[in-house]
């Protein structure tokens, strides 16, 4: 196989991996708002892959469940068949999350055998099956803080995991979009290029605020658009002390961030995809993708807001983050170099 037929081969096996790292967002999406998290309360890498085989099996982790504060707080009336559809959603996840570490290091291993993946490159690669199993261990640790007294996860937390799924993606897809793209004889200008990255930057910010609405249900609050009852900034966006506070743990503050910096892409983004447009006629595709993602996805985020966080909208809004995320990274990369 050609050197360029090799490059191919491995960028589309980091593509897959990134298909693989996007669903397991999804489920985590649904999982989290189906209140199905903390069904599990042991953290077992690999015999936890098995689901229950007998009732026995599902009595026992039933009654591991009975003893957790979410259960005595919020579902001490809940059923082994209600349990279980929890269960079954955060089973779904971890296994997901398993199969990305199998997807990953056995391809992984048969390109570096094979040649495929040499020096830095290897390492590099290598590099990304770490961050995933450090995302992994960070999604039991923020199970962990819903374990206590108060049966929530920590916005914190769920902000980290969330972030580095949102790395892990952000990495294997540029790598991949290395091996597939040539130089090219035209490219964006410094101060686009600059934008850019400044752009990516502020989409990571971005779901991180997400995370923290998430975290803390600030989106169930000011289910009005475009102001927040009646306020462009509430009145009591500042009653936590001290006011540094508030912009992790008050529900004004942190729905008002993610509201203003959804309001700051909305202005960048066509911006940036305009002058992509005008300087690098090969980027045009991925410029033009991305600002009507941009409107499906700000759109998402409305009826989401309005509609109080529906499962089904919930879910594809954080998805769309995602894809968002990605094309953006489609066209940054792009203005730097085009398809050969």
């Amino acid at each position: 196989m050609t050197t360029s037929n090799q490059q191919r081969a491995v960028a589309w096996w980091l593509f897959a991996c990134c298909a693989m790292v996007f669903l397991t967002m999804v489920v985590g999406g649904v999982t989290r708002l189906t209140h199905s998290g903390l069904s599990i309360v042991e953290w077992k890498p690999l015999i936890g892959a098995l689901p229950p085989l007998s009732h026995a099996d599902w009595l026992e982790l039933f009654a591991k469940y009975q003893q957790t504060p979410e259960f005595i707080q919020r579902n001490h009336d809940m059923t082994l068949d209600g349990f279980q559809f929890i269960f079954w959603w955060e089973w779904a996840h971890r296994l997901s999350g398993r199969f990305i570490g199998v997807v990953f290091l056995l391809p992984y291993m048969y390109f570096l055998f094979r040649g495929y993946l040499k020096g830095a490159l290897a390492g590099k690669v290598f590099g990304f099956f770490i961050l995933g199993g450090l995302q992994g261990a960070m999604g039991w640790y923020m199970v962990k803080s819903g374990l206590v007294d108060d049966p929530r996860v920590s916005q914190y937390r769920l902000a980290a995991h969330l972030g580095l799924a949102f790395l892990l993606f952000g990495l294997m897809w540029w790598t991949g979009l290395g091996m597939l793209q040539a130089r090219s004889a035209t490219a964006g200008s410094p101060a686009t290029r600059k934008l850019g990255n400044t752009l990516v930057a502020l989409v990571f910010i971005m779901v991180l605020s997400g995370a923290l609405v998430a975290g803390i249900r600030a989106g169930l609050a000011y289910n009005t658009f475009p102001l927040m009852n009646g306020h462009f900034l509430p009145p009591e966006s500042f009653v936590v002390e001290p006011w540094w506070l508030n912009f992790f743990t008050n529900m004004a503050t942190v729905q008002f961030d993610h509201r203003l910096i959804a309001w700051l892409l909305m202005g960048l983004i066509p911006w940036y995809s305009r002058r992509i447009w005008n300087e690098v006629p090969a980027a045009r595709t991925p410029a033009m993708v991305l600002t009507l993602w941009l409107a499906v996805q700000v759109t998402l985020g409305i009826a989401t807001l309005l509609l109080k966080v529906p499962v089904a909208l919930g879910a594809a809004h954080q998805a769309g983050a995602m894809v968002l995320f990605g094309i953006l990274l489609w066209t940054n990369h792009a203005s730097r170099r085009s398809y050969s």
